[in-house]
């Protein structure tokens, strides 16, 4: 079988046809699916817009290597996960996440994990816009966790 070969890191919209259809596992009677998506507010605040950036070399190598230690883990037969970079307004699709794995909780497992590394190991980093006209990184986003965090200034 020949999958589909897509970048992980995308600069255009998001969306779900970029994945390998389910029907090409017939082992697999589970699907998860993620889709993170631009709230309006964060801590609080009032947020217009989000702009994501990347070291995209790493970051394409990164996703795949989480890939495939998470579908190893759960078992899953597909596991794929794409996210956007650039300037993304409310609503906008921020990341997608599939799993199919023979079960549920395993396809739900493995979407979830794989989610959480990929928003906290891969160099992704982002850029809140707020309605007063500032704009700051946002802590969390690919920390070290060895690493103390720096308080992060917000810029006008």
């Amino acid at each position: 079988m020949i999958l589909k070969d897509f970048q992980r890191i995308s600069d255009i919209d998001l969306e779900q046809s970029v994945f390998d259809d389910i029907s090409n596992f017939p082992e697999c009677g589970g699907i998860g699916i993620f889709i993170g998506t631009v709230r309006n507010h964060h801590l609080g605040r009032s947020v217009d817009g989000l702009e994501y950036t990347s070291y995209i070399p790493l970051a394409e190598k990164m996703i795949r290597q989480i890939e495939m230690e998470v579908s190893q883990k759960y078992g899953a037969s597909y596991l794929r996960v794409i996210h956007r970079i650039g300037r993304l307004d409310i609503g906008g699709k921020a990341i997608i996440a599939v799993a199919y794995a023979p079960h549920r909780r395993e396809a739900f497992q493995a979407c979830e994990e794989a989610v959480e590394r990929v928003k906290h190991e891969v160099p992704i980093w982002k850029e809140e816009f707020y309605s007063d006209g500032t704009h700051q990184y946002v802590e969390g986003c690919c920390i070290r966790k060895d690493q103390p965090v720096q308080h992060i200034h917000q810029h006008k």
